[in-house]
């Protein structure tokens, strides 16, 4: 896999998750996010190219919805999705949360 430099810094977190993975419904944990990525580790197999809708729990116990997101890699059950589609009011509640871990981050001199 070739080297890419993200364009989003990735904020470790542990979120509750659900996705569809065709006809079967995957739960497991988001283990870092970014303004348009996800790793998550869960119980349904994905694969690379395949796209899945996913229900998040943020860290603020906030839901929310991405309508599609794309799988970018696979190492055994984790996996790294990009968003491709979610509604503005969701992409907002996103930014707000990366605005706090990114603060919170400073915070602690990281």
């Amino acid at each position: 896999m070739p080297f890419i430099i993200r364009s989003y810094r990735r904020f470790p977190v542990q979120c509750p998750v659900s996705y569809n993975a065709g006809t079967s419904q995957g739960l497991g944990t988001v283990l870092n996010f970014s303004m348009n990525g996800w790793k998550l580790s869960g119980d349904v197999p994905l694969e690379v190219g395949q796209t899945c809708p996913l229900t998040v729990t943020l860290p603020n116990q906030e839901s929310i919805f991405v309508d599609a997101a794309i799988v970018r890699w696979v190492r055994g059950q984790e996996y790294g999705l990009e968003t491709l589609a979610v509604d503005k009011p969701t992409q907002f509640r996103v930014e707000r949360i990366v605005q706090r871990l990114e603060q919170a981050a400073l915070e602690r001199g990281e």
